[in-house]
């Protein structure tokens, strides 16, 4: 870590997402008992200078006055965050737009943007003396966990779907994690970390069941604002599976304005699924699950999340942004990976080229405008799928 001008964390305390009760964030914790719903933290940032407080630390640890750690010796770090921003030109010039860009996470350690939660969520286990982690994975998650567990000195053991990428499963092993397989998606992957959890104590790191990884996500906000000059893109495309990185964009934005580092209308939020498994644009659009709801597996491992925790949070992101969520194919994902390597010599995960094909939708529709500024988030290397 580089020296930081400021070396604190202006935690205050974690906050139920539903009734606002509050809860000590000096003790384990894991989601809101009160109401069965995420836990998230809250921090004193009245009165604050972003660009006096930022730490010399390109990485998303240069926002750690905003994270949840209290002793910088406590954090697991690879150097993950502060991904590049780039504008996709030929891209725009073909959807008759004058600014697409991408925000790209496969640049991250392990490959993804789970990194960042990883790296928070096992930072903060190490501060409260944690020894165990599990983790239900549909890949990502898994390795990244694996690796920061192994740099930690924390045992990990990650439960992940047998028909995931043997890569996934590989890197998981070399960092010398205890690897299970189970037959389906991450929710039955989900049901086993839990009984591992309860036998052995370790402690379970499903998304948004505990309340650090969405602090590690939403350093993809502040540095999407930093990068942006503080002037946020009109729209951000995201493909959301359990929803950290969503939710997480949209509460560093909150946390960006009552700092007033950021003014003006906020981007309207675009969840995108595949129709093999997208609970988020049936709860989005209906209201329910339809009753003949079968969720498959996805190209898009990391939209393969039958029934996410967060769907109450995520909802309300969509709303305050008046934003949207849609399908695309497994088809159209795959056609979306070739499109964009052929035009702008960049290969994005399924996920990211979703991001893609729903744009190129919401043109079409006329949803997205020829004026609009509009972030891609591509959440993982393509390498990683093989």
């Amino acid at each position: 870590m580089n020296n930081h001008r400021f070396n604190g964390s202006l935690i205050t305390h974690l906050v139920c997402s539903k009734c606002n009760t509050f809860f000590d964030h000096q003790v384990v914790q894991t989601f809101a008992t009160c109401c069965n719903v995420p836990l998230s933290a809250a921090y004193d940032l009245r009165n604050q200078s972003i660009k006096e407080i930022i730490a010399n630390d390109y990485s998303m640890w240069r926002y750690r006055f905003a994270l949840p750690i209290l002793d910088s010796s406590n954090i697991v770090s690879l150097n993950e965050g502060y991904t590049p921003i780039t504008e996709l030109r030929k891209l725009s010039e073909q959807l008759s737009n004058s600014a697409i860009f991408l925000k790209d996470e496969s640049v991250n350690p392990t490959g993804s943007f789970k990194a960042r939660g990883l790296s928070m969520g096992v930072s903060k286990a190490k501060e409260l003396g944690i020894k165990r982690m599990v983790i239900p994975t549909a890949g990502n998650a898994g390795g990244a966990m694996s690796a920061y567990c192994a740099k930690a000195g924390i045992e990990a053991t990650v439960v992940m779907p047998k028909h995931t990428a043997d890569t996934l499963k590989d890197e998981c092993r070399l960092y010398g994690a205890n690897l299970i397989q189970m037959d389906g998606l991450i929710d039955a992957c989900g049901k086993k970390a839990r009984e591992i959890a309860a036998s052995t104590g370790a402690f379970d790191m499903s998304t948004m069941k505990e309340p650090y990884r969405l602090e590690g996500k939403k350093t993809l906000g502040y540095e999407i604002a930093e990068q942006f000059n503080w002037v946020l893109p009109d729209i951000i495309v995201y493909p959301a599976g359990g929803g950290t990185g969503l939710i997480g964009i949209w509460k560093a934005f909150k946390e960006l304005i009552s700092m007033g580092a950021i003014k003006g209308l906020l981007p309207k939020m675009v969840l995108v699924q595949s129709d093999e498994c997208s609970p988020m644009v049936h709860l989005f659009k209906d209201g329910q699950l339809p009753i003949n709801y079968s969720p498959k597996p996805s190209a898009a491992l990391g939209l393969a999340v039958p029934y996410p925790f967060a769907t109450a949070m995520m909802l309300e992101v969509l709303k305050e942004s008046n934003g949207i969520a849609l399908t695309v194919t497994e088809e159209e994902m795959e056609m979306g990976v070739e499109a964009i390597a052929k035009i702008e010599g960049v290969l994005l995960s399924p996920e990211g080229a979703a991001t893609y094909k729903a744009t190129q939708k919401l043109f079409e529709l006329g949803w997205i405008k020829n004026t609009d500024k509009v972030l891609l988030v591509n959440t993982g290397s393509w390498y990683k799928y093989r």
